[in-house]
């Protein structure tokens, strides 16, 4: 691999953590929604780039899911959820954007110590792809942990997912099947998703998860 292949794949596994610290920061719904279309749109840049590293003409299958899927129906169909919901634009946060994104910086730091001790046999790529792959799957977990609407948890469980194609594709690709198969799992998993949003609305008027928990008694 020449050295600007290898820059060029660095560039976009890193712009993809970048774009998860941007959904990270966003507070509100539709720029959250914008920032993960072109989270999405990074993720089929980089897999496509993987795909010619690589010489793996199916990951280009993979690619497509991702900028068709992730970055175009998914987007537009939450932007309509929100729309139909009636829900408010802003996100509410359970600590501040601050501690949030120094939160953020700790787990990213904490991934590259992990990743890069634990796959000293690997080839450079493959190490970074996955440290940086790592990155944006704690970077979906803390956005779910740290909103409190339904519909960003949401979207930060398909930044999770995205994290873990790019885990996928950098550790040498995998099987068509599997792709097809994970592509249309996150797919139904959305529907139901959407579903159960409509539901909650319906039954209590809110899709915040704190509203839930009162209903519930866990918090007074």
């Amino acid at each position: 691999m020449s050295s600007l292949q290898f820059d060029i794949a660095h560039l976009l596994s890193g712009s993809l953590v970048l774009a998860s610290f941007m959904m990270l920061y966003q507070d509100r719904l539709y720029a959250l929604l914008n920032v993960y279309a072109l989270h999405a749109g990074v993720l089929a840049l980089s897999v496509a780039w993987q795909a010619y590293v690589q010489h793996a003409p199916h990951l280009y299958v993979t690619a497509l899911i991702a900028l068709v899927f992730k970055a175009i129906i998914i987007p537009v169909a939450l932007h309509r959820i929100i729309r139909r919901l009636g829900i408010h634009r802003e996100i509410e946060n359970v600590i501040g954007v601050g501690l949030t994104m120094m939160a953020g910086i700790g787990l990213v730091a904490l991934s590259m110590v992990v990743m890069l001790r634990v796959t000293p046999g690997a080839d450079a790529l493959a190490r970074e792809d996955l440290a940086f792959a790592l990155s944006v799957v704690l970077l979906g977990l803390l956005i779910m942990v740290t909103r409190r609407n339904a519909v960003s948890q949401v979207v930060g469980f398909m930044s999770l997912e995205n994290g873990l194609v790019l885990a996928a594709t950098g550790a040498k690709g995998m099987p068509l099947v599997v792709e097809i198969s994970v592509a249309f799992s996150v797919l139904i998993a959305f529907i139901v998703i959407g579903i159960f949003l409509f539901r909650i609305r319906e039954r209590f008027d809110s899709v915040d998860v704190q509203a839930l928990d009162r209903f519930r008694g866990e918090r007074r």
